[in-house]
């Protein structure tokens, strides 16, 4: 009895040693048994358990990310050392599995939904990224890391949304370039081409930094943006709107109307305006206003290629038509 108590101890010391060996993590990773098939259960303060999986829990769900596949659950039990998600800066970094320990850095950080992070090193998912005290710094899923702000966001945040103004944005020689713009929504006016360098008044970093400004701002708030266009700044009131595309969800501007898409641009949910046109789950897109796609980032290329409507040629049992959407 006294040798499982003195096991016991040492493992609790050991979960709490922060001395910059990741064995600890190691360790916790397994006893609170984080890894779960192909999901991640962790543990966390206040009787709270975020989850990444691609399935739905059978539980009591107290809220849900469709777009990052998280879910934060009531946990029945007590964990007296949970997981902390880190808030303060990391000299250090690893992925962290019940079997494998990777030590780097992030390589490229998450630009907004449909951009995860990377990492400098191979890794593998599901695992923790975490920080040599074992605090939480990301989520390594199969399609990148879910970085620590956006865990935050989802667990603190009383928004239920994420807040769109209509863009998408890219790093382009360290300048914040707007790439695609939503031609559905005529109160955006954004161009294409726009240099992004401040938001209320702060200046903005990178593409990264700009997202979360959008994203995590309220609905109905509204941001002023400051860009430069053809050598002249302007400044563009963008009043926050719901995101309804992105992440594990298709991003093509179309899925405000109704529209989702799978990877294969397979109709996944037809919106009732679009059931009067014909069309049903399962189509297929093929072309957009002329041109062939066959993923979800052409249809962002070529869907504002148009002067009075947008022209989705689908395809139904060798069957093609037309769909004509008007802004």
């Amino acid at each position: 009895m006294l040798r499982v108590f003195i096991a016991l101890n040492l493992l609790l010391l050991s979960l709490l040693a922060c001395n910059g060996s990741y064995k600890s993590c190691k360790l916790k990773t397994q006893n609170l048994n984080v890894i779960q098939g192909a999901s991640l259960v962790v543990a966390l303060k206040n009787n709270q358990t975020l989850v990444y999986s691609t399935q739905q829990p059978n539980v009591t769900i107290i809220k849900h990310d469709p777009f990052l596949n998280l879910y934060l659950l009531k946990s029945k039990k007590y964990i007296r050392y949970p997981f902390r998600i880190n808030n303060k800066l990391s000299l250090t970094q690893a992925s962290v599995s019940d079997s494998c320990i990777t030590e780097g850095k992030i390589r490229t950080k998450q630009v907004g939904l449909n951009t995860l992070a990377t990492f400098n090193e191979p890794i593998f998912a599901p695992s923790l990224l975490l920080d040599s005290c074992c605090n939480l710094e990301g989520l390594v899923t199969p399609k990148g890391i879910i970085q620590r702000d956006y865990l935050e966001h989802f667990i603190d945040s009383k928004n239920k949304y994420y807040g769109e103004i209509g863009v998408r944005v890219v790093d382009e020689d360290k300048l914040i370039i707007v790439k695609y713009v939503n031609p559905f929504d005529l109160s955006v006016r954004f161009k294409k081409g726009d240099c992004i360098t401040h938001v209320n008044g702060k200046k903005i970093l990178d593409a990264s930094d700009f997202m979360k400004h959008v994203l995590f701002a309220k609905v109905g708030t509204q941001l002023k943006v400051m860009v430069v266009r053809n050598g002249k700044k302007i400044l563009v009131k963008a009043t926050l709107k719901q995101r309804f595309g992105g992440g594990v969800i298709s991003d093509t501007f179309l899925e405000a109307k109704g529209l989702y898409f799978n990877e294969d641009l397979t109709l996944l949910s037809v919106g009732k305006k679009f059931k009067n046109f014909g069309l049903h789950i399962g189509d297929r897109l093929i072309q957009v206003n002329g041109k062939k796609v066959t993923k979800i980032e052409d249809i962002r290329i070529y869907i504002d290629d148009f002067k009075h409507f947008a022209s989705l040629l689908f395809t139904r049992n060798d069957f093609q038509f037309f769909v004509h959407i008007n802004p």
